[in-house]
């Protein structure tokens, strides 16, 4: 049974509801709403938005089952501290390694373009992360990113880039982009491409191939048009369960096929 089946069987009898009642309610087959429960169908996002309405809840709280935790970054690893150790681990498993690389990753191959500045960005990180975890199941980078009005945020950027900028791995600079003021970061040193599979790399070009030439207004609105972005509350941390119902033509995965 996976987290969000269990959630909603467990909202649904606290409410004395029956199966058949919600099925009804959400337009579906008690067998089917039988299948979600027990985690072997997955809910559509009309279907998800119905749930959390019968219930009285934000789709925030659907997809997320606990408060937003607190997360430290170490050294070589960034984990969260979770409020209650049954939380089941669909909070992103973050790898400082792994992020530096990657990051080092994206600037050798689209930091000195004039679009790519701070905001642009983030939302290749976002795009890079949510599109391999609906692809693959697994984390690439896993980071943590935060809704907010210009789009997904990656909370540990900010601390990542400055240890890096202290261990003079990149530089950052004050730039404008037509008129508009920009903060670019430029490498200082190639990427270390043994932390990377050849999938994880498929999947960034991917998103660089596709988001690339995007500027930074672009690129924000056609994140706010992505569901996992769409589905949460504003200021709120977007789960990365929500991927899996993403609509076209944002999905990356062909659900007919296995992984």
């Amino acid at each position: 049974m996976t987290n969000l089946g269990r959630r909603i069987k467990e909202m649904r009898e606290k409410s004395e509801m029956s199966q058949e009642t919600l099925a009804k309610q959400l337009g579906v087959s008690r067998p089917t709403l039988s299948l979600i429960e027990n985690g072997a169908r997955k809910l559509t996002a009309e279907e998800s938005k119905k749930v959390a309405d019968i219930f009285g809840i934000s789709m925030d709280s659907l997809f997320e089952e606990k408060k937003e935790p607190l997360f430290i970054i170490k050294e070589t690893r960034a984990e969260y501290r979770k409020a209650e150790p049954e939380i089941r681990l669909d909070i992103p498993q973050k790898n400082f390694k792994k992020f530096k690389e990657v990051f080092l990753y994206v600037l050798n191959k689209v930091g000195a373009k004039p679009n790519i500045g701070e905001t642009v960005i983030y939302k290749l990180l976002y795009f890079i992360d949510f599109d391999y975890y609906e692809r693959y199941e697994e984390q690439l980078i896993g980071a943590t990113y935060k809704k907010n009005i210009h789009g997904p945020t990656p909370m540990e950027f900010r601390k990542i880039t400055e240890r890096m900028i202290a261990d003079e791995e990149i530089i950052k600079v004050p730039d404008k982009y037509f008129s508009y003021p920009q903060t670019k970061y430029l490498p200082k040193r190639g990427p270390d491409l043994s932390c990377l599979s050849a999938r994880e790399k498929a999947t960034i070009d991917n998103v660089l191939a596709r988001l690339s030439e995007m500027n930074a207004r672009q690129i924000s609105d056609y994140s706010h048009q992505d569901v996992p972005w769409l589905t949460t509350d504003e200021g709120k941390i977007i789960p990365y369960e929500a991927v899996f119902y993403r609509t076209p033509p944002y999905t990356q995965r062909n659900y007919d096929e296995p992984i």
